[in-house]
């Protein structure tokens, strides 16, 4: 008999109520269960110490047994610091784009970077000097490291 630490929804519509109760895995969600074993209203603030309610002893006689708490009660007990706290996974892999669709959103990355680059050569190339503008830097730089030299040359009075 596989036991589970689970959730049954009460209250009504639009106004959630979960027990904690602990049932056979084939039992339905809100059909019959052996024990209750707590309290959980989403309804409530997270800071709420009446948003969940745990009865720890009965709990930790029922992990001992052997039954298994769902994702949800595994989250509660392990804040409570009744087991370990689950691993959350944050991204199931079913919600993930198909092949087509991320070879798509790569192909866009793949543009939306060469745009930038492209931008970045422009205006590196407009902010470069012309010709023009080149051949009159190096003619000011001449006469300043001629004017240098020749203040270098004369002697001190």
């Amino acid at each position: 008999m596989a036991l589970k630490i689970r959730l049954a929804r009460g209250g009504s519509k639009k106004r959630p109520f979960y027990r904690v109760v602990v049932a056979e895995a084939t039992a339905p969600r809100d059909g019959r269960f052996i024990e209750k074993l707590g309290t959980y209203n989403p309804l409530l603030p997270r800071e709420s110490k009446e948003r969940v309610k745990l009865n720890i002893e009965r709990i930790q006689y029922w992990l001992s047994v052997g039954s298994l708490p769902t994702d949800r009660v595994a989250r509660f007990l392990g804040e409570a610091k009744i087991i370990d706290m689950p691993k959350i996974s944050d991204k199931p892999k079913k919600s993930q784009p198909k092949a087509k669709a991320q070879e798509r959103l790569k192909e866009k990355k793949e543009e939306e970077a060469a745009k930038i680059a492209a931008k970045k050569e422009a205006k590196i190339s407009a902010e470069a000097p012309t010709p023009v503008e080149e051949e009159a830097l190096e003619k000011i730089t001449e006469e300043v490291t001629v004017e240098t030299s020749n203040e270098a040359e004369k002697p001190a009075l």
